[in-house]
């Protein structure tokens, strides 16, 4: 078993190397002077299992063009099997056709990543379950669940919180790490008039008095999150937390979120955390390389995956 790093996720690739004694595979990716992106794997791979960490964060175009390039070096290099290892799958929010002459983006990809030489697919929650199907190639969709399960009962007393999910979208989500950590669950139901904006229509469910902890799989902007922050203390929170898997943060989604009613909001290190993030009083960013690293580990040992989540 081999480990290959792209430039996007370089820090949570070596703490996974880390977690599995193992260095990664030398590896060179540059642009040429046109941002041609250029490869060259530096160690025989011939008859090797692979492991390809690269989030297509952003710059979403650019790390997958790094992520299909590698993968098209190392099949050229006789690799016995490839295995793309996404944290974060971007274009996921693209899985349907929201309205006439519109693409399905995330089939796309999955057709490019397939046709690069990937003879399987790992990712981390993915935005929509289904997108498993778009790939004809094994594809297994890891939770972050029980690392946010473990952080949450170490800093909250579990009988007065409420699990909260953001949207009716992300309900099973939500009600899946309520029963977890058995906690009552509450829905924040939302309008959105246009993208990138979100309005707070209601809350269902009880949240007077107790500490409320949002989950959800991405947090793009942060409106939605701080929207309902306040919906809920306006209801009689006596604080509100939220644990999101994906922290893409984009525009002023960290400065939003650092001056908003959120108490704390952690993430994940699927995307590699940029310096707003860092300094922030009020984001937190935990690590998913063990859980990766052990999927990764019993992948190439042929045990089962979903064990882990049981």
């Amino acid at each position: 078993m081999k480990l290959v790093a792209g430039n996007s996720s370089r820090a949570l690739a070596d703490a996974i190397a880390a977690y599995l004694n193992l260095p990664l595979t030398k590896c060179v990716v540059r642009r040429f002077a046109d941002m041609e992106v250029f490869v060259e794997i530096q160690e025989n791979v011939r008859g090797e299992d692979i492991f390809v960490i690269q989030s297509t964060s952003f710059p979403a175009n650019d790390h997958l063009m790094e992520l299909l390039i590698i993968m098209d070096a190392l099949r050229r290099a006789s690799a016995r099997r490839i295995t793309a290892v996404l944290p974060y799958f971007g274009y996921a929010r693209q899985d349907r056709k929201p309205g006439p002459r519109t693409p399905i983006s995330a089939k796309l990809v999955a057709n490019l990543i397939t046709e690069a030489g990937a003879d399987r697919v790992m990712t981390l929650d993915l935005h929509a379950g289904q997108i498993q199907g778009f790939f004809d190639i094994p594809t297994d969709n890891l939770f972050a669940a029980p690392v946010m399960v473990r952080d949450i009962e170490e800093n909250f007393d579990i009988k007065s919180s409420i699990v909260v999910s953001p949207d009716v979208g992300g309900v099973i989500r939500a009600r899946g790490l309520a029963k977890r950590i058995d906690a009552p669950l509450a829905i924040v139901d939302k309008r959105r008039e246009q993208p990138g904006e979100s309005e707070v229509m209601n809350i269902i469910g009880n949240v007077e008095g107790r500490s409320c902890i949002l989950v959800d799989d991405i947090v793009d902007s942060g409106g939605t999150l701080c929207n309902a922050a306040d919906a809920l203390l306006n209801m009689g929170a006596t604080d509100v937390s939220a644990y999101i898997t994906h922290g893409v943060l984009s525009g002023g989604a960290v400065a939003r979120i650092t001056s908003s009613s959120l108490k704390n909001l952690v993430i994940t290190d699927s995307i590699q955390a940029t310096e707003a993030v860092r300094v922030s009083n009020n984001i937190r960013v935990m690590s998913i390389a063990p859980l990766i690293g052990e999927a990764i580990g019993r992948t190439a040992d042929e045990k089962s995956v979903s064990s882990l989540f049981d």
